[in-house]
């Protein structure tokens, strides 16, 4: 008997070791392929192991090979769905809920992967009407490996856009793919890989890396794992030693006195300080560690407090924050926007009090201006700012930056992208270059040859790639000045260069004070409009002005441009932002008219003028040029100076 169930048993495990066929994260219920191209199917098995693939009417039949991987190819098929998918190998899958339509990747750093729930407070309307399954995402989980290129992602599934879901799409992509689908009724696949932060380096192959060899060395350094291992650990010794050390000097928390978050404290020995702003010209100037704001509000009787909302702009670094002694949230970095929502109780009639506590860990802290500082009540809105009551918990040295060993190079690439390449798309869209912008020439190097390695690796042709060019960011300049922005940006509209490619120039749509602009809706309108034109064949207007050549005549520069759609126009009385420049190169502002489709340009100081720059700025606030069409020119300089 005992040797019949140990027979019994090793059947059994016979079986467990023919492995069952497995399929890769992104072959999976919900799925999008794309339509009208031959589409490849690949999975793992054992060994020799039988496959067979039923999808529509056609029945596929492969052997798995010595490495016990498969594949097949379907035949090109029409956008539609949903359809189901059989595969059969000693267990059985079926895939469910299949739509055929437009597969586009989704990539860049973080103005990419801002998700739809971070400008919810801007598109309400458009999240409650989003029900559509036929447009879906599939996010790549943010993940890096150096060592070898990855078959499959960790996690991950398709997912159809609702109310609920479309908070963690991709604000842009999400635009993007709703304009496209309510023009050609298609279904719309996202592979949403994203990563905020990340440069340009960390998204190229080692192949591709070896042109750059500062950064080829960088990734054979962190293939030591060893390595990575213990800079992990040092960062997180000395970040966590940073801040028990200052929670152990904050006086605001001193087991000596009361803490400052609760009523009752005395308060008259506290400064005070306009809010909002930067602390740059204050006491505070200099200073890092730890700070507490207090601000005290009456509310009336009549006030409705069951429903209340405190925003607070965006503060640097991080934040808590306390109403009547009750904590109600926190941020812990500084770009998110503060919007705590208030639980109903904390809230009173007669005085109530707002406490703050920022930590500034390194450079200036404060509440960033131009943000809104308010009480949003049901029936009324109550402005925060102003003068509020401050004191110092802590002062500490600045805190040194962890390790960002995911942006280093090649390793994005070989777990975000490498597994995506068997996977049959329709194009990309990328918005990075922020954290490039320090180096913007060699940025003229890196940009092309990341999209020269992405078509290589996909090995489809030259599929359409569509980015963005940065937005106009921080405070505008008095003087025409240099800026590695708009040296950023023109080494973006020089990749135009190479076939099948589109820039949306969003100069126009930017924030000075908030490198994640809000408006996702026009960053993705223009991005649709460009892949109508690139992908889809469309003979439509899709880019604004872009510089073509100049002339000089007496002591005028004629401008002439491409891409004037309709004609050319002024958003304004005038056009603004055009600078003019002689031998000397010292720019000076200049005056610009529109003759026919022509920008003339001139000033009375510069009788002979050499070159002309527009919107040559981190921030070109007020450049107001544009096609007929509504597009903004896209910033140009004629000199190579």
């Amino acid at each position: 008997m005992k040797k019949f169930q140990l027979i019994i048993i090793f059947f059994f495990l016979a079986i467990g070791l023919n492995a069952q066929v497995k399929l890769p994260k992104l072959i999976s219920d919900g799925m999008v392929l794309q339509r009208e191209t031959p589409l490849k199917i690949w999975g793992w098995a054992s060994p020799g192991e039988t496959v067979e693939i039923k999808f529509f009417d056609t029945s596929l039949t492969t052997i798995t090979s010595n490495e016990g991987k498969w594949q097949v190819t379907i035949a090109p098929q029409k956008a539609g769905g949903p359809y189901k998918m059989e595969i059969t190998a000693t267990n059985k899958i079926v895939i469910k809920d299949i739509l055929i339509g437009d597969v586009w990747v989704c990539s860049g750093q973080s103005n990419m992967e801002l998700p739809m729930r971070r400008v919810e407070s801007v598109y309400k309307d458009v999240i409650a009407t989003s029900n559509n399954k036929f447009i879906r995402q599939f996010y790549v989980p943010r993940e890096y490996c150096f060592t070898v290129r990855k078959e499959d992602f960790s996690e991950s599934k398709w997912v159809s856009a609702n109310p609920q879901t479309v908070l963690d799409f991709t604000a842009v992509g999400y635009f993007f793919a709703r304009y496209l689908y309510d023009k050609y009724n298609v279904p719309i696949g996202l592979i949403n890989s994203s990563l905020g932060g990340s440069p340009a380096e960390a998204w190229m192959s080692e192949e591709a890396l070896k042109d750059f060899p500062q950064y080829y060395e960088e990734l054979q350094k962190f293939k030591d794992h060893s390595l990575i291992e213990k800079i992990k650990i040092s960062d997180s010794i000395r970040i966590n030693n940073w801040y028990s050390t200052l929670k152990s000097k904050d006086a605001g928390y001193s087991n000596h006195n009361m803490p400052w978050y609760l009523e009752e404290i005395n308060i008259s020995n506290w400064d005070s300080i306009f809010i909002p702003g930067y602390w740059t010209g204050t006491s505070l100037e200099g200073k890092n560690g730890v700070v507490w704001f207090r601000k005290e509000i009456d509310l009336s009787e009549t006030v409705d407090k069951s429903s209340a909302l405190l925003l607070l702009g965006r503060i640097v670094d991080a934040d808590s924050v306390f109403i009547n002694g009750k904590f109600v949230g926190a941020v812990s970095y500084q770009y998110p926007p503060r919007r705590y929502r208030i639980p109903e109780g904390i809230l009173r009639t007669g005085k109530n009090v707002i406490t703050v506590r920022v930590i500034s860990n390194i450079g200036t802290g404060g509440f960033v201006p131009d943000k809104p500082y308010e009480l949003v009540l049901k029936d009324t809105i109550i402005d925060l700012k102003g003068y509020w009551k401050y004191k110092v918990g802590a002062i500490m040295p600045p805190l040194e930056s962890q390790t960002f060993i995911r942006w280093k190079p090649g390793g994005l690439f070989n777990s975000m992208l490498a597994p995506l390449f068997s996977y049959k798309i329709k194009g990309v869209i990328w918005y990075q270059g922020e954290s490039n912008a320090d180096r913007p020439f060699e940025y003229q190097l890196h940009f092309p040859a990341l999209i020269k390695d992405w078509r290589n690796n996909w090995d489809i042709g030259n599929f359409p790639f569509l980015y963005v060019q940065l937005a106009n960011f921080m405070e505008s300049d008095s003087v025409p000045s240099n800026s590695n922005w708009a040296l950023l940006r023109e080494a973006q509209a020089k990749a135009l260069e190479l076939p099948n490619t589109g820039m949306a120039v969003t100069i126009d749509i930017g924030e000075w004070n908030d490198i994640h602009p809000l408006n996702k809706k026009d960053v993705g309108k223009r991005l649709a409009l460009t892949a109508m034109k690139i992908a889809y064949g469309e003979d439509i207007v899709y880019s604004g002005p872009i510089y073509e050549s100049m002339k000089i005549e007496g002591n005028k520069i004629i401008i002439s441009f491409s891409h004037t759609g309709s004609g050319l126009i002024c958003k304004g009385n005038k056009l603004k932002h055009f600078a003019i420049a002689a031998n000397d190169k010292k720019f000076v502002w200049a005056n610009a008219v529109i003759e026919g489709d022509k920008v003339v340009v001139w000033c009375d100081k510069i009788k002979n003028p050499v070159a002309v720059r527009y919107a040559w700025a981190d921030n070109p606030e007020g450049a107001n040029l544009y096609n007929r069409e509504g597009l903004p020119a896209c910033p140009f300089r004629t000199d190579e100076w």
